[in-house]
């Protein structure tokens, strides 16, 4: 395999996860009798770009098929989150009912129902049917194809260039990430500004957040690595902003090369250095990453089977995509976790694809009351937990697994 930006060949791994099915291919009732796909799953380093990026194995239509279950309306946290950004993109770039905002991932709607609500122009790109049919139920206009040059080059022709694009958790999720970046730089007004939020890599490897590797995610970003791809694409970056979303994301901002107006920030001098002097580019930084994640899988296994051997029961909240990454890794099955609780209707009745445990309603915890509760998607375990006060009443405790085997508490 060469890398998907600069063609090097890829000669080192960073992590070997094993083989998984793709993280949101959530199985119906039906599909149990069927054989399930599986793809190795695993991440290599460019050692002349210094983008990290998951193994080719799937397409980008087999991945974000009609059927997509993952819409972000479904965590209150990520709601204020969206409402605080269109806040403050407004007030800073002085958005405006002569403004056009364009999200490119809109998914359901999530961030352009705020942007609406405040009379700006909008339109999202959204090429999963499921998500977008729920967007324009919120009366968003949305452009249902996946995006890249061409379809930027359609949409500008038109007259539909933007003052702001915002490409929230999107970046990592293209196969041609050159192609998905040049169409930003076509997209913008000469004076417009595009911002990409996404996991932050140094994150990753300090925190052992290994579940957040999947192939879905084809890319995995440092800001050096992202600046490097944006400069070959047409477009620069002139800030940063480190924010604690999905254990930790960077939020940048890029102007087009040659016509923009923003001057570079001190916070992106300092995140530059941050980067550097933790040698993100060199291959010290990723050594021994493949043992850590291997003890978290350990432990959470001989965690599982003593609860077992002691009679307690066990239930997991959370059908998130890092709960399959971890799960599968893992080999867990139903006989130690029985079943995972979700609040997004789309999963609801479906299973977690590869270890088949069923997905319910919040009814069923109310029902089993659980001893042990495991928290999939960690990095919104406070509201969780806020959210699910009522279990400590018959003495459930809050687990997660990573980045090490914790009890949670508020």
């Amino acid at each position: 395999m060469k890398c998907r930006h600069c063609g090097a060949p890829l000669e080192k791994t960073f992590v070997d996860l094993g083989a998984s099915p793709p993280s949101n291919a959530y199985l119906t009732k039906e599909a149990l009798g069927s054989p399930e796909v599986w793809y190795p799953l695993r991440v290599l380093v460019c050692t002349g770009c210094w983008l990290v990026q998951t193994e080719d194995h799937a397409g980008r239509e087999e991945l974000f098929a009609s059927d997509y279950a993952y819409f972000s309306s479904t965590s209150a946290g990520w709601l204020a989150h969206s409402k605080a950004y269109v806040e403050a993109m407004t007030e800073r770039f002085g958005l405006g009912s002569g403004s056009m905002v364009v999200e490119v991932a809109a998914n359901d709607g999530y961030l352009l129902q705020y942007v609406k609500a405040a009379g700006i122009p909008c339109y999202g790109v959204e090429p999963t049917a499921s998500t977008a049919a729920a967007a324009r139920e919120k009366g968003i206009d949305i452009v249902g194809r996946f995006f890249g040059v061409e379809l930027a080059s359609e949409l500008a022709a038109s007259g539909r260039q933007a003052d702001l694009t915002a490409a929230n958790n999107v970046l990592a999720h293209v196969p041609d990430i050159n192609d998905f970046v040049s169409g930003f730089a076509r997209l913008l007004k000469p004076k417009g500004v595009s911002t990409f939020e996404f996991p932050h890599l140094l994150n990753l490897v300090r925190q052992n957040q290994f579940d957040t590797i999947y192939h879905e995610h084809y890319s995995y970003l440092s800001l050096a690595s992202v600046a490097r791809i944006f400069a070959a694409n047409g477009l620069a970056v002139f800030d940063v902003e480190e924010l604690p979303t999905h254990g930790g994301s960077l939020r940048v901002y890029a102007q087009r090369s040659g016509t923009g107006v923003h001057t570079r920030t001190e916070r992106l001098s300092a995140l530059e250095k941050l980067e550097a002097d933790a040698g993100i580019e060199s291959l010290a930084f990723y050594e021994g990453f493949q043992a850590r994640a291997e003890k978290v899988k350990d432990d959470f296994v001989a965690f599982l089977i003593d609860a077992k051997r002691r009679g307690l029961k066990v239930g997991a909240y959370g059908a998130a995509a890092k709960g399959n990454t971890l799960m599968n890794f893992a080999g867990i099955r139903p006989d130690l976790i029985p079943y995972v609780v979700d609040r997004a209707a789309a999963k609801q009745g479906k299973y977690m694809p590869g270890s088949r445990v069923p997905i319910v309603g919040e009814a069923h915890l109310e029902a089993d009351r659980p001893d042990i509760i495991v928290i999939l998607p960690w990095n919104i375990s406070e509201e969780v937990m806020r959210q699910l006060d009522h279990a400590r009443g018959w003495g459930a405790k809050f687990v997660t697994a990573v980045p090490e085997l914790t009890m949670k508490s508020i």
